[in-house]
């Protein structure tokens, strides 16, 4: 339905722990489960590549919810980045992995 309107925003929500370039110990069905949805990511890019959709992952960080306890970034922080991937310019990146609108390695 997006490709078919041609425009649209996919944003993946992942975690730098699926990022295979600082993977490390600890939680491995976690870690590959969003190194999964960074690699469905590139694959949707790749696919709906000049549709008028972008699709990018976004890692929020560690943020201060019931699933990442206390101490970490307050949750508007943590959104902040979503809703940049989400409202795009037509010109915008497609197929990265980001951070506060900075690009994170894969």
């Amino acid at each position: 339905m997006l490709k078919a309107g041609g425009h649209g925003r996919l944003v993946n929500v992942s975690s730098e722990g699926g990022s295979l370039a600082s993977m490390g110990a600890g939680a491995p069905a976690y870690s590959t489960s969003k190194a999964t949805l960074n690699a469905l990511t590139c694959v949707l890019a790749a696919e709906l590549h000049g549709a008028g959709v972008l699709v990018n992952a976004v890692c929020p960080g560690w943020v201060a919810t019931d699933m990442g306890g206390p101490g970490g970034r307050p949750v508007a922080q943590g959104a902040a980045g979503i809703v940049w991937a989400a409202t795009l310019a037509d010109d915008g990146p497609t197929g990265g992995f980001f951070r506060d609108g900075k690009r994170l390695p894969w």
